[in-house]
């Protein structure tokens, strides 16, 4: 009898496992079809472009680095249904920041600097820096006379800072189904948001983790991941 008990356990345990495994490899995009519009935080040159024009969807793209923005620009000409637009988006309105250019074709760039990043990519450096005046998003929207209407998702990836973006977006968090960020569960870059941080904040305002997509660890212990969060 025992040995069925437990036998029974095992067997659910298994399952269990096996859905949350599912649930967590689950595709972190399939949510743009269930999304009209959105606006992605941390550009680089658009290369979500196609995908997104695969889900026939308006796009506000947002990238800081000059270089890099004209880029994006030229990358969108044949999308009319997104755009670009230069500023680098924080929790704050007017406030200089040193922002440090990755020579990954500023791929890692971020205003913080690195710290176990090299752990996973020792490559990968700081080739120089600019200064650049930070918005947050709300103030972008009303400087540009966008109309969020058009926007019910949120993509973060800027590096460690996405903590920032959302906070200066916080009047608006109402307005999105859906926010997808990338993110660490350690200090990939140092004073950087993890997991635990965007998780905590997102609770207070009605969001639900619905997926994560694990796609680089550390040896010693660590992890990054697209996670996508859903309004409830």
């Amino acid at each position: 009898m025992n040995y069925r008990l437990t036998d029974y356990w095992v067997k659910n345990l298994k399952l269990v496992f096996r859905a949350i495994k599912k649930r967590l490899d689950k595709d972190c995009d399939s949510f743009l079809e269930q999304v009209s519009g959105v606006i992605h935080v941390g550009a680089n040159i658009g290369q979500e472009r196609k995908l997104y024009a695969k889900h026939n969807l308006d796009v506000l793209w947002i990238e800081p680095i000059p270089k890099i923005f004209k880029k994006l620009k030229n990358n969108l000409k044949k999308y009319p249904r997104q755009q670009g637009y230069q500023y680098l988006v924080t929790d704050r309105d007017n406030e200089q920041y040193e922002f440090h250019i990755a020579n990954n074709n500023g791929l890692s760039s971020s205003i913080l600097n690195f710290d176990l990043h090299k752990d996973i990519w020792p490559q990968i450096s700081y080739e120089r820096s600019i200064i650049l005046q930070s918005t947050t998003l709300v103030s972008l929207l009303d400087k540009e006379d966008i109309n969020i209407v058009k926007y019910d998702a949120l993509v973060m990836d800027t590096q460690g800072s996405e903590l920032l973006v959302l906070k200066g977006a916080e009047t608006l968090l109402n307005k999105f189904k859906y926010i997808k960020t990338e993110v660490s569960d350690f200090e990939s870059y140092v004073g950087c948001c993890q997991i635990k941080d965007i998780e905590d904040f997102l609770l207070k305002h009605g969001f639900r983790e619905v997926s994560r997509h694990n796609f680089a660890s550390r040896k010693e212990g660590g992890n990054y991941y697209d996670i996508v969060y859903k309004k409830l």
